[in-house]
């Protein structure tokens, strides 16, 4: 059984008359049928988590590429009461082992073709504050973080997220992010019962298929980093008119300046906005403004703060979430933020060593600890590169051999079972590397170093 060792930070701060606030279990939330099948199916699925001993508080696991079979899964684990526990499809194995690891999962669905079956569970789960869901996220020491997000919390974040797009039943989202990233779950499973309207899962990004699916299914809302609207204007098979039923783009992440923005309102003819969020706090800003009732906080290091009914209620560890929670139960996002007077956020940096390419988080920690283990690497220092497609792209300098080129460093990732999204993009190999006079790297000359090359 999946027990955490911490008790919430927030559950006094947050709690309402009437269940913490006022938001009811996610089974009860989700009462949109998409499609005539998926409550049946839903019901049969319970069932049959339930006959193979799954409990209320047990974690069910499972890894796969996006598809329906993943909301039917999700929306399983919390009739009965369970943890949703979907493990990242692009995992090397290392990761993988250590996730399950962690999560000790009570039962695992290796085959989402044949997902279990059994008596139909029609009875709704009723506990709001049970734990929802596990999603992994990079941590900027290296180690990967267990979020632990409750009913209560997701359910709030669908319900405000209806409201502040304006969603309908009329809509239709394009959800290529993964079902186990916090979009994929919010953006393709919650907000989408919620309102109720209908997802269309890709399991991987193409721009030209999207494009088709956009115009095929008349998709009017899509979430994504702005590598997926560049890859699609850059398609041969780009068009306003393919496009036309697109009326909202949420788009976070590295790269979303004026110039995309502006970029993708007159390509799309359609809103775009720029959000602001992670995995423990999912979409709590957008175009500079707070939304629902989060708050938001800027300390004296200039780190932004927040805490609200959408805030994770921890990590798998103890001390992860000692660290990253204050005694007042503000969230230390590791951004650095400016607060002008008029209450607008800009994120301006970032405290912690985190790379995002494509919409996904890769610790610098990680990425280092892989090379420095290499016999031909003396010292390895992680950097983003600013790139237009992808926002950053993961490039390694490092001391040693002349010979550990990119071919060496890829075959070595593949070898210690590492992601191939994590694996460096580029390599240079330096004599030595800089230091700041505490002796750690000095990264902002790296970074300067490839902005400026000689």
């Amino acid at each position: 059984m999946l027990v955490p060792t911490f008790a919430s930070p927030l559950a006094s701060h947050y709690r309402r008359p009437g269940g913490p606030w006022d938001i009811p279990s996610l089974d009860a939330l989700l009462t949109g049928v998409i499609g005539v099948s998926l409550a049946d199916r839903v019901a049969r699925v319970a069932g049959g988590l339930r006959a193979r001993g799954v409990e209320a508080g047990d974690a069910v696991a499972w890894q796969s590429a996006n598809r329906d079979e993943i909301a039917v899964l999700y929306r399983a684990c919390w009739r009965v009461g369970a943890v949703a526990a979907p493990m990242h499809h692009l995992m090397g194995p290392t990761d993988l082992a250590g996730a399950l690891d962690a999560v000790r999962p009570a039962f695992i669905v290796e085959d989402l073709d044949a997902l279990p079956t059994g008596d139909p569970v029609e009875e709704l789960w009723t506990d709001p504050s049970s734990l929802a869901a596990v999603l992994f996220t990079s941590g900027s020491s290296g180690a990967p973080k267990g979020v632990l997000h409750t009913q209560a919390t997701l359910g709030y974040k669908a319900v405000q997220m209806r409201t502040a797009h304006g969603l309908g039943p009329d809509d239709c989202v394009l959800m290529p992010a993964p079902g186990a990233h916090i979009s994929g779950l919010l953006n393709g499973v919650t907000l989408p019962g919620v309102v109720p309207f209908p997802t269309v899962f890709m399991p991987r990004w193409d721009p030209e298929a999207a494009l088709a699916l956009i115009e095929r299914e008349h998709v009017t809302f899509m979430v994504g980093p702005p590598t997926f609207f560049v890859s699609m204007m850059q398609a041969r098979g780009f068009s306003r008119e393919r496009v036309a039923s697109l009326r909202l783009i949420s788009s976070g992440g590295a790269g979303v300046g004026d110039a995309f923005v502006a970029e993708a309102t007159d390509a799309f003819g359609a809103r775009v906005k720029r959000t602001y969020g992670s995995t423990e706090v999912p979409t709590i800003i957008t175009d500079g403004r707070t939304i629902g009732e989060v708050e938001v906080h800027v300390d004296d290091n200039g780190e932004l703060l927040a805490r609200g009914p959408e805030v994770c209620v921890g990590y798998l560890g103890a001390e992860q979430t000692a660290e990253a929670f204050t005694a007042e139960g503000w969230f230390r996002t590791g951004d650095l933020a400016v607060l002008d007077g008029s209450g607008r956020v800009e994120i301006v940096g970032r405290l912690k060593d985190v790379i995002i390419r494509g919409g996904e988080n890769i610790s610098t920690a990680e990425v280092e600890k892989v090379l420095e283990a290499h016999p031909g690497v003396r010292h390895a220092v992680a950097v983003g590169a600013v790139d237009p497609v992808m926002g950053e792209r993961v490039v390694a300098f490092v001391e040693g051999a002349a010979d550990f080129d990119l071919a060496a460093c890829r075959a070595w990732f593949v070898e210690r079972g590492i992601a191939k999204y994590k694996t460096p993009e580029r390599v240079i190999v330096v004599d030595t590397l800089p230091l700041l006079p505490t002796g750690k790297p000095d990264r902002t000359a790296l970074r300067a170093r490839l902005a400026n090359p000689e």
